[in-house]
């Protein structure tokens, strides 16, 4: 697949990014797509693949490391780029091996982070256990609680629309512990999946077939040493993770962006339409240098805030959210425009335009809806 790495020359980027984005590049053409049919094997698979690749390397800190580390998260921008581009499973996949870890990688005690040996080498998948049936987006609204009995925490109730849920290993689940009323009475969790108590109440199943599941947790006992970062402080740590991996959403969905150009590119060269090929007609040629534009003015706000991040600001949640938010709503109308283009078969079950359109839509409300991401601007404005 042709691929215009002219951006890679931007100054956001080091060498470091930009050789790492060429042999992604390498790795994707050879490894990329896996049969989807079988979407949790295909996500087991996945993990392992990048694991052995090495990519998963990046998705959380080196627990035997002996120096200070942090996630860089224009890396994690680019690996989501480029793997959303080959297949939206393996960005997927990446994703939640990252975000699922996050605050282990974050606030994680030495311990906690042994976990992270297993899912940096694909051995172990983990879950982000936030969103509830009545708090999705309005994290202060969690209900699921945990109660501390002598030395452990016991946690009762739900979550819902968990991404790996069913086939994950680990969990960072977020929980009331009641120091205080909203926000402030959040407390962060390590819990292992087979844990006594924690069942899969419910597979969910929506438009792009992903992992997800209803988690049921019923007197689940926790050691408080699986409590992640200090009592209280779970919208910290929560709002830290999805600080860096906010901007990684944006670069997902402009992976998959550029493929749809690049869809739109071949069928503009090979089908013919009165005589001559559709590039030559003004009105494509139109959607064509809109879509390129969309797209560069999306990779400029995903690059500035991974940039802004790495260069040590505490938080970017201005930036992120203007990433995040320009980024899903242009890919939606790049794609659909892509559809447009290729007539008939942009709506054929299977054609590579009708699977991203149906990828693309659940990034606009994951990890913070679109309006979720005005509200952000705005306050911070």
């Amino acid at each position: 697949m042709h691929r215009d790495m002219s951006f890679l020359t931007w100054p956001f980027f080091d060498d470091y990014h930009r050789q790492l984005a060429t042999e992604l590049e390498a790795w994707c053409e050879v490894h990329l797509p896996v049969d989807h049919s079988d979407v949790d094997q295909a996500c087991i698979q996945l993990v392992k693949m990048l694991g052995d690749g090495g990519w998963l390397n990046h998705s959380a800190i080196n627990p035997d490391s002996s120096t200070h580390q942090s996630l860089d998260t224009r890396t994690l921008c680019l690996i989501r780029e480029t793997l959303a581009r080959h297949d939206t499973l393996a960005d997927f996949s990446f994703a939640m091996q990252g975000l699922g870890t996050g605050a282990i990688s974050l606030f994680g005690t030495q311990d906690q982070q042994q976990w992270l040996r297993k899912t940096r080498a694909g051995e172990a998948l983990s879950g982000f256990a936030l969103t509830e049936p009545r708090s999705g987006s309005d994290v202060a609204n969690i209900a699921l609680s945990a109660h501390l009995e002598g030395e452990n925490y016991v946690l009762n109730g739900e979550k819902t629309w968990i991404s790996n849920g069913g086939i994950a290993d680990v969990y960072c689940v977020f929980a009331r512990t009641g120091e205080a009323a909203g926000a402030k009475g959040l407390s962060a969790f390590l819990v292992p999946a087979n844990s006594a108590g924690l069942t899969v109440a419910e597979r969910l199943h929506t438009v792009a077939p992903h992992p997800l599941a209803r988690l049921n947790f019923n007197k689940v006992e926790v050691h408080s040493s699986q409590m992640i970062g200090d009592a209280g402080s779970g919208f910290k740590v929560a709002m830290s993770v999805l600080d860096i991996f906010r901007s990684s959403v944006g670069a997902a969905a402009l992976g998959m962006a550029r493929r749809a150009l690049h869809e739109s590119l071949e069928r503009s060269q090979s089908r013919q339409l009165f005589g001559a090929p559709l590039r030559d007609l003004q009105m494509v040629q139109g959607h064509l240098a809109d879509m390129a534009t969309q797209i560069d003015a999306a990779a400029l706000l995903v690059y500035r805030a991974a940039w802004t991040k790495d260069q040590g600001v505490a938080r970017v949640s201005k930036e992120a959210a203007m990433a995040k938010l320009y980024a899903t709503e242009m890919a939606q109308k790049v794609i659909d425009q892509a559809v447009q283009i290729h007539g008939a078969e942009g709506v054929r079950s299977g054609a590579t335009v009708e699977c991203l359109y149906r990828e693309i839509r659940a990034l606009r409300i994951y990890e913070g809806a679109t309006d979720v991401q005005k509200i952000i601007i705005a306050k911070q404005l």
